[in-house]
């Protein structure tokens, strides 16, 4: 147990970036608690490492940085990103509980979508005979989902740099209209795959879902966050209407193409 408060603390330590600006708990913050999160379970379980668990950190790594990195560089290339990030709505002084809560909401969240690795990790030294197919399972598409992500955020870049007013609807963009946050679940889905298998007890498949929860409901969330930021800026033009009728919001299939109205999902 005492490597999951280790684990806590390096992400409240990284996570604690949102004391600068708020909206960093769950930007910067959050790409690089990833980071540095797969960067200790490496050094806390090198002895039980393997090519898979080594891989599995690696991508967490990877994943981490380039999101990280990412928003780093969108905030100060960007112009609208920084009206976004400057809004003076977002830097309204926050009670200390408030920040206090959300620091701590985060850090544990980190915790919880990285735990199928770490449960894993800490089985396998304690002797728990583990399944490693799941692992390569996991990573494999762990890798899809950040390649996912990836493609989603340079296609956007790529459009806008054409034309900056218009919405974005070409590539990745066909499928869903939110395929940077489809990556993400791709990638967190893989990680949960990746315990399959790893001799989880029962508590620690509680985290790992709660875990998984966590994220896939704070993907939902900005989901609708960028569909009424959106509405807001495109919702007279015909083909925004038309596009949004027929694609689907975040999952592929779904036939979910709003989730505007659903007040559950504000955060």
């Amino acid at each position: 147990m005492s490597y999951l408060w280790i684990l806590l603390a390096v992400s409240l330590a990284v996570s604690a970036v949102g004391w600068k600006y708020f909206i960093y708990f769950f930007s910067i913050g959050y790409g690089f608690s990833i980071t540095a999160l797969a960067i200790t379970m490496f050094i806390l379980f090198n002895p039980a490492i393997t090519l898979s668990t080594a891989l599995l950190c690696a991508v967490l790594f990877i994943f981490g940085i380039r999101l990280g990195g990412y928003l780093l560089y969108r905030e100060h290339k960007a112009a609208t990103y920084r009206k976004i990030l400057h809004d003076p709505s977002l830097h309204q002084k926050k009670p200390i509980g408030v920040i206090l809560s959300v620091w701590l909401f985060c850090a544990l969240l980190y915790v919880g979508q990285v735990s199928p690795v770490a449960f894993r990790l800490a089985n396998i030294m304690k002797g728990t005979p583990v399944h490693d197919c799941w692992a390569w399972t996991g990573a494999i598409i762990m890798v899809l989902g950040v390649l996912l992500e990836a493609g989603a955020d340079a296609q956007k870049n790529a459009a806008k740099k054409t034309n900056p007013k218009r919405f974005v609807d070409t590539g990745l963009y066909r499928i869903v209209r939110c395929p940077n946050y489809l990556g993400e679940v791709v990638i967190w889905t893989g990680c949960l795959i990746s315990g399959i298998g790893a001799g989880l007890t029962v508590w620690q498949w509680v985290i790992v879902l709660i875990g998984y929860a966590g994220i896939l409901y704070v993907m939902f969330s900005g989901a609708r966050r960028l569909e009424i930021r959106q509405d807001s800026t495109y919702g007279d033009d015909p083909e925004y209407q038309e596009y949004v009728k027929k694609t689907p919001i975040l999952i592929p299939l779904l036939p979910l193409y709003s989730v505007k109205k659903h007040e559950w999902l504000k955060a």
